[in-house]
């Protein structure tokens, strides 16, 4: 078997394949599903090739389905936070989180103008595998980047089997990142991206916590782009992406952070709002266009999250002025994440024959050699 911290499942280099160092310790997997009881699951569709004819394609699309508690627990609430960095974009169910500070049920990860699809089909799958389970209603988390450049988005080619099938299928521990799930059709800095994810693990008064995070990679312009300190996107001018026809910059980003640490609502929304920084350290700068949005939540406190009506609920939590070894782990893995949904993927050509390279391995090997 293949190390895990540097390739993927299928065999694919993620960051630290090619030596690139980084701070904090990651989790056996440097996965989002280092968390226990967190779980991912994909659905990739690719089909077609040639001029773009609304509704049957080129296709390059897909979902994403993030499991917050094991199947038969999703009914239970986790604690949450939201922030938008970027409001070009969107994440359902964020006025909820901003009222109570909570969420259940899956999230799901798409393209825009499939996110409605993905959220009204995680409730369909809901009310087959949890019958009773939504009792009167329901707000699943359901987020987008736009992929427009590659894929027929106006072909709304992501149906209610597909959101199934990617809830039916999370698992934890391995998962394949790049162009796979709601990243098929990705770009950041002008080269392929989508789906990445890394973890740190944080020790706190002789417990060990995990912080994971997962990321929808399509931002960034190629001369910003930054790893580990230095500046390497001027010195990528080539290879170039192939404009068959104008691309709109609708670039955005969506990351989810989860942790099995105990931490409260406010606490949770000051871990997303790290976020940014991590992004920032790969280059990104959230520009007009970009949707920046981050959710963060945490699977700790699981009786006082769903306490009945009447109880006395309480809460463990880690007190404020020990968070920053959190805030370390949630920048480092931002950072890992963006550049693994990166490293590990492929050359991809969409719609009308546009074009976007994957960063070349010939000068990420000679830039930063194998360990």
């Amino acid at each position: 078997m293949n190390d895990p911290l540097k390739q993927t499942p299928g065999g694919k280099p993620r960051a630290r394949f090619y030596g690139i160092p980084f701070q904090g310790e990651p989790g056996p997997c440097n996965a989002i599903t280092d968390v226990p009881g967190v779980s991912v699951g994909y659905v990739t569709l690719i089909a077609g090739d040639g001029p773009l004819v609304v509704g049957k394609g080129p296709v390059r699309t897909g979902v994403t389905a993030i499991l917050p508690r094991p199947r038969p627990e999703l009914p239970t609430p986790v604690y949450a936070g939201v922030f938008s960095g970027n409001g070009n974009g969107e994440l359902t169910g964020s006025h909820l989180i901003e009222e109570i500070g909570a969420f259940n049920l899956p999230i799901t990860i798409t393209n825009t103008h499939s996110c409605g699809v993905t959220r009204d089909g995680t409730l369909r799958w809901l009310g087959d595998v949890l019958p009773g389970a939504l009792d009167s209603w329901g707000l699943p988390v359901a987020a987008e980047t736009y992929d427009g450049f590659l894929n027929d988005i106006n072909g709304h080619h992501v149906g209610f089997d597909d959101v199934a099938r990617a809830l039916e299928t999370a698992a934890a521990g391995r998962i394949e990142e790049g162009s796979v799930g709601g990243g098929t059709g990705m770009i950041a800095f002008g080269f392929k991206a989508g789906s990445g994810t890394a973890s740190r693990q944080v020790v706190w008064r002789d417990r060990r916590y995990t912080v994971g995070t997962f990321v929808q990679a399509n931002f960034g312009k190629r001369a910003n782009l930054t790893i580990r300190g230095r500046l390497v996107g001027p010195d990528l001018a080539e290879p170039a992406l192939v404009e068959n026809t104008p691309r709109a910059e609708k670039g955005s980003i969506i990351a989810i952070v989860a942790t099995d640490a105990p931490f409260l609502p406010h606490q949770l929304k000051r871990l997303a709002r790290r976020v940014p920084l991590g992004i920032a350290l790969t280059g990104g700068y959230g520009y007009h266009s970009s949707g920046d949005i981050f959710l963060a939540f945490s699977t700790a406190n699981a009786q006082a999250a769903a306490a009945a009506p009447g109880s006395l609920a309480r809460a463990e939590f880690i007190p404020d002025p020990d968070i920053d070894p959190f805030f370390d782990a949630v920048v480092q893995s931002t950072e890992e994440a963006i550049l693994n949904s990166m490293i590990a993927n492929e050359d991809m050509t969409g719609r009308d024959g546009n074009f976007v390279p994957a960063l070349p391995r010939p000068w990420l090997s000679a830039a930063f050699p194998p360990a």
